[in-house]
Formats: structure tokens, sequence, C-alpha cells
């Protein structure tokens, strides 16, 4: 990290990130946004933009396991998918991933919610 910049905007709520995009459009680039905790953990999560109004939303650490990957793909897919459709959908997936996919898949087991880590590993098991 930097120990030095134009700019330190602190607090990561909707008016610091507001001040860090207007800084930006209006051509700084040595600024930097401190947040003790997580953007926008605060009690909006509205920000607006000139009309455009945006609503951030968080997801879960899991889903954004190998990120553009297929096998990071694979898990936002059954994240979408849901508790009730993981074996249809798993049963979709796997003849499209690869082994070295299929590998980071199963790797990443141990982070993934319950619903998801086991039939996959039921899957794992029984080949």
């Amino acid at each position: 990290m930097k120990s030095h910049v134009q700019v330190a905007v602190i607090g990561g709520g909707v008016v610091g990130c507001s001040v860090l995009y207007h800084l930006t459009r209006l051509g700084w680039r040595d600024v930097m946004l401190i947040e003790r905790s997580e953007l926008t953990s605060g009690s909006s999560r509205r920000l607006r933009f000139d009309a455009l109004i945006v609503q951030l939303r968080h997801a879960p650490r899991w889903q954004m396991v190998a990120p553009h990957r297929p096998a990071g793909n694979a898990v936002r897919a059954l994240a979408w998918l849901g508790p009730r459709e993981v074996d249809t959908g798993l049963e979709a997936i796997m003849p499209k991933l690869s082994a070295e996919d299929f590998g980071e898949l199963a790797a990443a087991r141990a982070v993934l919610p319950i619903w998801m880590a086991e039939p996959l590993s039921a899957l794992i098991a029984h080949g």
C-alpha cells in the first residue's frame, strides 16, 4: 500500500464512495479510499452517479472462488440454482468441466456451503 497520496477519503460508505468517484471523474488519480470494514457496510448501499443510481449488493466470499474460470462459474451457477437443484446442476455442469477445472472445483469444497459441498463430495466419491 502506498504511504503517500494526494487525497485520502476516509470511510467507504455511500458518501466516501461518491467522493472517490467524483474525484476520479475530475481527473484526480492519486487517491485512496480507506475503510475499516466492508465497503458500503453502513445503513445505505445506494450510490448516485449523476442520473444513475447504483444499488450495491454483497455476495458471500464463497461465491467469489475461482474468478473468471470455469470452476468459479460452476459455483456461481449452482448458487443461482440453489439447494434444491444442486444435484441436477452438477449433472449438467460436470461433462463441461475439464479435469483441471473439476479439480479446482473439488478443492473449493472447504469454503462452499454444506448444501453444495456434500453433493460435490458424493460425486467425487462415486466417480
